[in-house]
């Protein structure tokens, strides 16, 4: 019989244990305190970062996407690249300054940035995983030059600004001095920033650019100072509606032999007392301004695209430079490009064989110029031209907004890919990830 002085037990006990109820009710302030753990982490891990002057946007190497989709790529990128987000008044407040920064022959800064952008299937928050930085700064779209071409008398003090604030707001600049960040160069001899080449060798590439990668249109065989760095050789920008507002090369009348309209000094003008590139054009006209078969002009001409559309071939000379917006768009229009500038280097060799699809004069040559083009029409024109008009060619030297596989953006990437794999970057990158 039970002692009638002990406490009567829980009635749950008498009935042969707790209910759950009142086992809830006896753990509550634990399973509170437990509560309020998981939602103060929970929170937390939602939040966003800290607000930072400087934000990086993830491209990564995206999923596989539906072959049903025609502008978009169905098979991988070959690299994965973080896009710093800098303060607009290195790159946004110059585009919606003038219109033409986003349309001239150096957009190729603003069309690879937008490119990228909008090239995300999906975001990801861990640099660590990133190849490559990419660092937009517009140094084309200061228009302030009395002839209206783009000033590029800022370009170095931009870019210091950029870099200094790369490595003091970010880690990744630092601990490779640069070396897996990617700028763009898309000037007359690339980052030595400057039209005149004897003034670009005596300035040279910044310091603080030369062990990092350049996007850059202007490339020569064999040794320069303004190439000097790692770089890749990219296309002069062109809008991609050129190759859309003409008929289809293999449709269009062709009556204009060889054409060419463009600066051809008669004497130098220019401040330098130097012809104008390397007096090659003067020499065109000099031999074949007087030759019905070859349609040479001097004054601009707003519809000139029409006439390199009704041509065979395209005169491509160097201009200060060697390289030249025509090549682009005698692809795009299919005409024939006669490359006129000794040792250049030529875009995205591994997906364009360039000799299939244009001739290459030397300077020396011009002379002969006429005989040349006689051989071509009278033994192989017909498959040169049946390679040029091959559309995946036209595609590769356009930058696409947003970015389609097989577009000049996708074959900087390829190009990247190949960089990588021969230099000691991955192997690099790859270390500071473990």
């Amino acid at each position: 019989m039970r002692d009638p002085k002990l406490p009567k037990p829980p009635a749950a006990a008498r009935r042969g244990g707790p209910t759950l109820a009142e086992k809830l009710r006896r753990h509550s302030p634990w399973l509170l305190l437990l509560w309020f753990v998981l939602s103060v982490y929970l929170f937390l891990s939602a939040a966003p970062p800290a607000a930072s002057p400087l934000r990086l946007t993830f491209l990564p190497k995206p999923r596989a996407l539906s072959a049903t989709t025609a502008s978009k790529p169905t098979t991988r990128p070959p690299v994965g690249i973080y896009v710093y987000d800098l303060p607009s008044r290195f790159n946004r407040d110059w585009a919606d300054a003038d219109p033409r920064c986003g349309r001239h022959l150096f957009a190729a800064e603003v069309a690879l940035h937008e490119a990228l952008l909008s090239y995300s299937p999906a975001r990801a928050d861990r640099p660590e995983d990133a190849d490559l930085f990419f660092v937009p700064v517009y140094v084309s779209c200061n228009f302030s030059t009395p002839n209206g071409f783009p000033s590029l008398s800022h370009a170095r003090g931009l870019l210091a600004d950029a870099v200094d604030l790369v490595r003091r707001d970010m880690p990744y600049w630092n601990r490779s001095a640069g070396a897996d960040h990617i700028f763009v160069a898309s000037h007359d001899f690339g980052a030595c920033f400057h039209p005149m080449e004897d003034v670009a060798i005596q300035d040279g590439i910044p310091e603080f650019l030369k062990r990092s990668i350049l996007l850059q249109t202007f490339g020569v065989h064999g040794p320069h100072v303004c190439q000097e760095a790692e770089h890749v050789v990219i296309p002069p920008h062109v809008p991609p509606e050129v190759a859309l507002e003409l008929p289809e090369p293999k449709k269009a009348h062709r009556d204009i032999f060889a054409f060419f309209r463009g600066k051809m000094e008669v004497h130098p003008k220019n401040i330098s007392g130097h012809f104008y590139g390397k007096k090659v054009r003067t020499e065109l006209l000099r031999r074949y301004g007087h030759n019905s078969k070859f349609y040479l002009k001097r004054k601009r001409y707003d519809d000139y695209r029409s006439e390199m559309a009704r041509s065979i071939f395209c005169l491509c000379p160097l201009g200060w430079a060697p390289w030249s917006p025509r090549l682009v768009e005698s692809v795009l229009l299919g005409c024939v490009p006669v490359i006129i500038a000794d040792k250049i280097r030529l875009p995205f060799p591994s997906a364009l064989r360039w000799p299939d699809i244009s001739l290459q004069v030397a300077e020396k040559d011009i002379a002969s110029l006429e005989t040349v083009l006689d051989h071509v029409v009278a033994t192989n024109l017909t498959v040169i031209q049946k390679n040029l008009w091959d559309p995946m060619k036209r595609k590769a030297l356009v930058f696409n907004r947003p970015l389609e596989e097989g577009d000049a953006t996708w074959q900087v990437l390829r190009e990247l890919e190949v960089l990588l794999d021969r230099s000691e970057r991955r192997s690099y990158v790859g270390s500071l990830r473990r």
